[in-house]
């Protein structure tokens, strides 16, 4: 039964690094879609920014779970437990300081909890948002001022 749980951990460690590698790739596009509608390079940079600060939070949070299963399923010791203190406690710091950065407040003072993955989703709305308005701005302009 050990082995099982012991694979279970293991998926959730891959499943969390997948969500910060496949977050970074989402984090790239958006910057360079952002960079291509001419924002600015500001906007693509705080677009790139708050992505990738979201895909890390949303890894994080796996893999504390992944850490969890881990200490859960394996023989019970003080050191264990003071083992996995450290990390989440470690990680725990880590997704503060990576929340405050991305939103600008503290977590505890934000109006809405927001996780990692409503973070990213939040960001791919906005760019298809901003896809959509700058095609909607392309197609009401004349084709060539200088026509009559």
């Amino acid at each position: 039964m050990e082995e099982v749980f012991t694979a279970v951990a293991v998926g959730f460690e891959a499943i969390g690094a997948a969500a910060m590698i496949v977050g970074f790739v989402i984090a790239l596009v958006l910057g360079a879609r952002s960079l291509a509608r001419h924002e600015g390079g500001q906007q693509a940079f705080t677009t790139l920014r708050t992505t990738l600060g979201a895909a890390i939070l949303l890894g994080l949070e796996v893999l504390v779970a992944a850490d969890l299963i881990r200490t859960i399923t394996s023989k019970p010791s003080l050191e264990d437990a003071a083992i996995l203190g450290l990390i989440v406690l470690i990680r725990t710091i880590l997704s503060i300081s990576i929340q405050i950065e991305i939103e600008g407040t503290l977590p505890w003072r934000r109006a809405l909890l927001r996780s990692g993955g409503q973070m990213i989703g939040d960001a791919v709305a906005k760019d298809r948002a901003a896809q959509q308005a700058a095609g909607a701005v392309r197609g009401s302009a004349p084709a060539d001022p200088r026509t009559p």
